[in-house]
């Protein structure tokens, strides 16, 4: 895994256009939807039960996101979820506040136990809540330190046979066999609703025109990381709402020159 593999799916995103569909929470469907637009990416955003079977199908890559959560959405997750299983498209899940309640909790574990997830992403604490781990994190950061968090997505990624992302300050990547910290990134990504989100739906964009999960991961990350650096430093001087619309011109406007100069990742 190198720098010019990040450029090059990268390049394949945005010549390829492939469809991600997205199961998300209200709060973030529409700055999702705008992410992966600028991306490159075409975003469908379908979740009633009736008809998620059928839009999967053309799909490339399957998003289920648990940020809100009720009866019906759940029951068009575990649809498409099988479907798109069927079809072979990647899923990936990001488990919004798994350990907060007991009812998120049970549903991200029945989702695991029902769908071959390709991905999973959340922060530590829900890393460790849809394995079943004793973890406790205050917030929404990646916890106490990189050894810690580096364990336990190993462990998890073994545990549930895929690929696993807890991102934090730094964020970390493994099939269990193979892992990555990626250094990307900046704080004020905390402070903008549905950043996290809008990164999984990334990922997912990537894993649709790269077959190797963990490559296709890490270079999201890195490229999302990178977009929000790019973001911050225009908008120093702003504040998050200014962050926000730029973090969108990053994802469309950030070159293979920029990639190859803040890119910054590591095997370990």
């Amino acid at each position: 895994m190198n720098k010019e593999k990040v450029v090059e799916l990268l390049e394949q995103v945005r010549k390829q256009n492939p469809l991600i569909h997205n199961i998300t929470n209200v709060v973030v469907t529409n700055f999702t939807a705008n992410g992966l637009l600028a991306l490159g990416a075409s975003p469908v955003m379908a979740d009633s039960r009736k008809e998620v079977a059928d839009m999967v199908k053309i799909a490339k890559a399957l998003v289920i996101n648990m940020g809100t959560l009720n009866e019906r959405t759940v029951e068009a997750m575990h649809i498409a979820g099988k479907a798109a299983n069927e079809q072979g498209i990647p899923v990936v899940l990001d488990p919004v506040g798994a350990g907060a309640t007991p009812y998120r909790t049970e549903t991200a574990r029945k989702l695991i136990e029902d769908v071959n997830f390709s991905i999973i992403r959340g922060n530590a604490a829900e890393v460790a809540n849809v394995a079943g781990e004793n973890w406790i994190v205050k917030g929404v950061d990646a916890g106490n330190s990189q050894g810690n968090v580096t364990d336990l997505v190993v462990s998890t990624a073994k545990k549930l046979n895929t690929v696993v992302i807890a991102t934090g300050k730094d964020d970390v990547v493994s099939d269990g066999e193979t892992t990555y910290v990626i250094q990307n990134g900046h704080p004020i990504l905390t402070r903008v609703t549905g950043t996290g989100c809008l990164l999984t739906s990334v990922i997912a964009a990537f894993a649709a025109v790269e077959k190797d999960l963990m490559v296709a991961s890490v270079a999201a990350l890195s490229f999302y990381g990178i977009a929000a650096e790019i973001a911050a430093e225009k908008t120093a001087h702003s504040g998050p709402g200014s962050f926000q619309i730029e973090l969108l011109n990053q994802l469309y406007q950030a070159s293979s020159s920029e990639i190859m100069e803040f890119s910054r990742f590591e095997k370990i």
